[in-house]
């Protein structure tokens, strides 16, 4: 499990990470990325990290994924505070466990 690297976005809160331990994760902020726009932040992470993680809905649509080697899991829950978004945090375990390059994946809550 812990070969994946994963990259949180900024809108992600950076307590989440803490429900990842067994991974190697960082936050956008931790590496100067938060200020990114969408292109960039993908072209950075792309190459450097497995997996984006983030709560950005939009985030597929306003860009062209296959381009790209990283996967991208996009978080939908009733907000991106942390208290919403733990109870995703089994369904994201089981999806990290089995995602390919460059997928995209959805998690409601």
């Amino acid at each position: 499990m812990a070969d994946k690297t994963i990259l949180l976005d900024s809108c992600v809160p950076r307590p989440f990470k803490r429900e990842l331990h067994f991974y190697q994760v960082q936050h956008t902020s931790e590496i100067g990325w938060q200020d990114l726009d969408d292109r960039p932040l993908l072209e950075q992470a792309d190459g450097s990290f497995d997996v984006l993680i983030t709560v950005d809905q939009n985030l597929p649509y306003q860009q062209n994924l296959s381009r790209y080697q990283i996967s991208v899991i996009v978080l939908i829950a009733r907000t991106n505070r942390l208290a919403d978004l733990q109870p995703l945090v089994p369904t994201l375990v089981g999806v990290l466990a089995t995602i390919g390059s460059g997928e995209l994946f959805e998690i409601r809550g």
